[in-house]
């Protein structure tokens, strides 16, 4: 059953490709307005014309994630427009480079903590306190299998998902007396561009497609979910803390 999220508002990163296209796509049958937010003007009005049709609604925000203070005026105009936001899928990501850590480039290394890290905190700084002012804020972040197993040359991205996961937890308890709920998806191996880079041999068709994940990250949107500081694994289509609370 889809979830009716009518007269509510979400800001979505990553939405022009892989798992942000397939998940624009699902929320565009709940009714909720998508603040679709990608680097590329193109990939975004092509998504528009795929929510429209869908019979969503969507404003485009094409910026670069690692544009900090664009990151903060984004938090300002949904407060100028909409009074409050209520929800926040954060799945921009990137890859970076697999290699031994003592050979990683200083270059390397911080692109990869700014994106997938230092962004989400900024994003989080940003939108906190409009999500604040919903009565359902729901944020999702997205996380890996990397950010609970030590692999020798994923060095950059383990580190970045496992100080993700960190940072959502420590948020978590901060907004636990609120009805604003903050969790993780992991979203296992998934047919994608930067599945394809991390895996080259790798048949992409034996991957599931974006498209089949999806729902289960819109479904964590639903203001009847109650979970806060957990990740819905869903290789095994489960829900776990990654880790105890204080």
């Amino acid at each position: 059953m889809t979830l009716d999220l009518k007269n509510r508002v979400a800001v979505l990163t990553g939405a022009s490709r892989g798992i942000g296209y397939a998940v624009a796509k699902e929320l565009a049958k709940t009714g909720i307005h998508q603040v679709l937010v990608a680097r590329t003007v193109g990939g975004l009005e092509e998504l528009d014309d795929e929510v429209r049709a869908l019979g969503g609604s969507a404003t485009l925000v094409p910026l670069d994630i690692t544009d900090m203070q664009a990151l903060d005026r984004l938090g300002a105009s949904i407060h100028e427009r909409w009074g409050r936001l209520d929800a926040l899928i954060a799945n921009a990501g990137v890859l970076g480079v697999l290699a031994p850590l003592s050979q990683v480039k200083a270059k390397d290394w911080e692109q990869t903590m700014t994106v997938n890290l230092t962004a989400n905190w900024r994003l989080l700084r940003s939108l906190d306190p409009l999500l604040r002012k919903s009565d359902a804020g729901r944020a999702v972040f997205m996380t890996s299998g990397a950010a609970r197993r030590a692999k020798a040359y994923w060095g950059p991205y383990s580190v970045s998902k496992a100080a993700l996961e960190m940072m959502v937890r420590i948020y978590s308890q901060e907004v636990a007396m609120t009805p604003l709920r903050a969790n993780l998806f992991n979203p296992g191996p998934v047919r994608t561009a930067m599945r394809a880079k991390a895996m080259p041999g790798e048949d992409p068709q034996s991957l599931p497609h974006p498209s089949e994940l999806a729902p289960a990250i819109v479904d964590m949107l639903s203001p009847e979910l109650d979970r806060n500081g957990e990740v819905y694994d869903w290789p095994s289509r489960s829900w776990m803390s990654p880790g105890p609370a204080a």
